[in-house]
């Protein structure tokens, strides 16, 4: 099983909560405050964070850590959930809803990527993902940190929050996060583009308003398939931990329209 925090109010319908790479179930603990009212919230530490460290994936590991969290919920007695995946979370969301699609009461995806469809974008990103590999293998956590939150898809976060995100993040084990790193890599995923199509529950996208590569992304993605776009204001790629609220706000009205809509 996969560390877990479950919160909330219990009979009520279920939430899982799944985070991004070097994030942890704690990223979702003001989400969770928000919606706990109302939801029963299950938010899990994915292979190699937090306190599923010792969970070690093979390369490709996609479909192995969807399996690892439909046996985390099966243990908790959860056989049907809203989904939400950040980044990271977000692609191995899309696994896990074409695995167990009949759990699902519906799929929210943020700022998450559906698969590299050519091979040039695919080696591109391998040898990209091979120079990031040799920087956590080499480098002091904190100077890999640095490094990485200093990417153009966190442009929106000031020098305080960087600092403030690499003094949480640099509690996590460079070997364990190499792992994970390796096994779901954007190159090693297959393309999961028509994933909304093949449920028969409702997709969301929640994107930040500054995000400009994900919300470009997010409305190629819609004009192709059956997925609502949500833009939420002053944020950028990592939406929930720059607007709780706004955030909080978004999925309530996805999950209560599920049931006006059933």
């Amino acid at each position: 099983m996969l560390s877990y925090h479950t919160a909330g109010k219990i009979g009520a319908p279920c939430v899982v909560l799944l985070h991004g790479f070097l994030g942890s179930k704690e990223d979702w603990n003001e989400i969770v405050e928000q919606l706990g009212d109302d939801f029963f919230c299950v938010s899990l530490d994915l292979p190699g964070h937090g306190a599923s460290k010792s969970a070690m994936l093979p390369t490709p590991g996609f479909n192995q850590c969807a399996e690892l969290i439909h046996t985390t919920l099966k243990q908790l007695n959860v056989s049907q959930y809203h989904l939400v995946g950040y980044s990271l979370g977000g692609r191995i969301a899309l696994h896990l809803a074409r695995l167990h699609p009949q759990a699902l009461q519906s799929l929210c995806l943020e700022s998450c990527h559906p698969g590299l469809q050519e091979q040039t974008a695919r080696a591109e990103r391998k040898a990209n993902d091979m120079a990031w590999t040799q920087k956590l293998q080499t480098l002091p956590i904190r100077e890999f940190l640095a490094l990485w939150y200093r990417q153009a898809v966190f442009s929106d976060l000031t020098e305080a929050e960087q600092a403030k995100l690499i003094d949480k993040r640099a509690r996590n084990s460079a070997l364990q996060l190499l792992n994970c790193y390796q096994a779901t890599s954007l190159a090693e995923q297959e393309d999961l583009w028509d994933t909304p199509s093949l449920l028969s529950v409702s997709c969301h996208f929640i994107a930040g308003y500054q995000d400009h590569k994900f919300m470009a992304l997010a409305k190629r993605w819609q004009e192709q398939q059956p997925l609502s776009l949500h833009s939420i204001e002053a944020s950028g790629h990592n939406v929930h931990l720059a607007a709780p609220r706004a955030f909080s706000k978004q999925l309530r009205t996805i999950f209560t329209a599920t049931y006006s809509n059933s």
